[in-house]
């Protein structure tokens, strides 16, 4: 299949990100700008195993744009990893005459358009979806500005009531592998400490840091937990060893949860999105295939699935920096 697409499918796979429906609506009116058919995929790849597909045009995407989550559905899909999962969605897709294929979500939708493409010829271009950043090969991923966002406006409200009682409070945020999010939001609203995957901060040496608090006159304090950090695994049995062994303070948790993935996009996001789903439908005409689309400088490239799977995201080291330097 190395012709030009006529018929460019779009799905959305894994857990939505806010902007999800941005790239959509990029993909759609991209396809109706080139005079291109597309058609929406529902329930990512068990859609896409299952045929539920509907044909969209540039009106079918309207007033989408500020909307979270992603109107195509999300589902993961088990049979769809199997090879007599991959030949029933094959099928589908050349019963419909598709062509082509937009895949919008992480790195565990990018390993399943990897062995597709390859197994099928099939021309297939991924879109960054997910509000960790742990892509390899993109210095954004879509929904990553607008989690940001939630999770710094919930923090300022919780020290509100922290400063009212004294009181440490521990908030974790989503970031199983990667501690983007709590790095980030920890700096931007001004974290006491910050425990992420990446850095092992160790039991000791948080209490030195937040002994270090108490001494220099800080009445209250916030310790931003990456769900997939270390010693904050667990973050209530945490909560109850500093308890134990800093009586002086009283402390709290918020598991900020779903809330995170939630809510309109930032206008980043869109705009993001926008250019990405631009860039897929791009790359696509230019005859490329199993390659994500991302961001790296403020340009839109192109890196193949392979990279964008295996690859490590590296945390940005000045930030770790600057996060100890103005916690003092």
């Amino acid at each position: 299949m190395d012709q030009s697409p006529r018929k460019i499918g779009v799905l959305t796979s894994g857990g939505d990100s806010p902007g999800m429906n941005a790239a959509l609506r990029a993909v759609v009116r991209s396809c109706a700008y080139h005079g291109l058919e597309c058609v929406g995929i529902y329930r990512g790849y068990e859609g896409l195993r299952e045929g539920d597909f509907k044909e969209l045009d540039a009106r079918s995407v309207k007033n989408i744009i500020n909307r979270g989550g992603t109107f195509l559905k999300s589902a993961r899909s088990k049979e769809f990893f199997t090879k007599e999962g991959r030949l029933q969605a094959f099928n589908h897709l050349k019963q419909a005459s598709i062509d082509a294929l937009v895949v919008i979500g992480g790195d565990g939708t990018f390993a399943g358009a990897a062995v597709f493409s390859k197994e099928f010829n099939f021309p297939i271009v991924g879109i960054p979806g997910t509000i960790d950043n742990d892509i390899n090969g993109t210095d954004f991923t879509i929904g990553y500005d607008t989690a940001l966002n939630t999770v710094v406006e919930a923090i300022d409200k919780i020290r509100d009531t922290a400063n009212s009682h004294n009181r440490l409070f521990l908030v974790e945020v989503m970031g199983r592998d990667a501690g983007d999010i709590a790095l980030n939001a920890g700096i931007g609203a001004g974290a006491e400490e910050i425990l992420i995957p990446e850095e092992d901060l160790g039991k000791d040496r948080l209490l030195e840091s937040l002994k270090r608090s108490k001494k220099s006159g800080k009445t209250s304090s916030i310790v931003v937990v990456s769900e997939g950090d270390q010693i904050g695994k667990n973050i209530f049995e945490l909560a109850k060893f500093i308890e134990e062994n800093l009586t002086e303070y009283e402390v709290r948790v918020t598991v900020l949860g779903h809330i995170q993935r939630g809510g309109a996009p930032s206008c980043y996001d869109r705009v993001l999105a926008s250019r990405l789903g631009v860039g897929a439908v791009d790359a696509l005409l230019r005859g490329e295939k199993n390659v994500m689309i991302g961001i790296v400088h403020n340009k839109v490239t192109s890196v193949p699935f392979e990279q964008a799977i295996k690859g490590e995201n590296e945390l940005d080291r000045e930030l770790i920096r600057v996060a100890d330097i103005t916690s003092f």
